[in-house]
């Protein structure tokens, strides 16, 4: 039965310092991004138990379902978040990325001021993201409870920030604001423009050939 991988990181523990810490990446990669690849694959072997012995408890299929989208979209968004960060990175986008971004947002200033808020003002644990929603054909700005809540299907997360108190804690405390704003010295524009291009290309064509 085919598992879910930690993937490694894309630089070295310290290489975000002094923006992140290397212990707070060490820990939140090796600990926390690990726990929801175990959980995603323990959540896969009981399904394959749950349907040798008969697949008939609806109680233990909800339970089953819950965990597999919890840890599965942990795993999905973790897998995005590490490359959304580079050594070098910083700055502001450029090309069809930037214009999206101001066509939508009016600039990429006001971007950061709206994803940063909602990052910070997330009742519990989650993300912020930037996604382009396929059928409307923009970039937006959307809040995902704890991993998977409140994402709509179809958009695809362009640029993810993580909001649990685990990814900063460490390094930042409280102070989730420092976090955000550290956070763009270290913003990987390029792997988010790459993004960019792919969703537009394949997704929303994909989606409006099922339509």
């Amino acid at each position: 039965m085919p598992t879910y991988e930690l993937p490694d990181l894309p630089y070295e523990y310290g290489a975000l310092e002094p923006h992140y810490s290397a212990r707070q990446v060490e820990l939140h990669h090796d600990k926390h991004h690990a726990a929801y690849v175990k959980g995603a694959n323990d959540a896969l072997a009981s399904f394959d138990v749950f349907r040798q012995q008969g697949a008939s408890d609806s109680e233990q299929l909800r339970g089953l379902e819950r965990a597999l989208a919890f840890n599965v979209s942990g795993h999905l968004l973790h897998s995005l978040f590490w490359p959304s960060m580079r050594p070098d990175g910083g700055g502001e986008p450029d090309g069809e990325l930037k214009a999206a971004i101001v066509e939508a947002f009016g600039s990429v200033d006001t971007l950061k001021k709206q994803l940063g808020l909602a990052t910070t003002t997330l009742f519990g644990s989650g993300w912020g993201a930037l996604v382009w929603e396929p059928m409307a054909g923009k970039v937006m700005v959307q809040q995902i409870y704890d991993h998977q809540a409140n994402m709509s299907p179809a958009n695809l997360p362009l640029l993810v920030i993580d909001g649990w108190e685990h990814a900063y804690y460490l390094q930042y405390e409280n102070r989730k604001d420092e976090w955000i704003n550290a956070f763009w010295n270290i913003v990987n524009w390029e792997r988010v423009a790459a993004r960019f291009d792919h969703a537009r290309s394949s997704l929303s064509s994909s989606l409006l050939a099922m339509a």
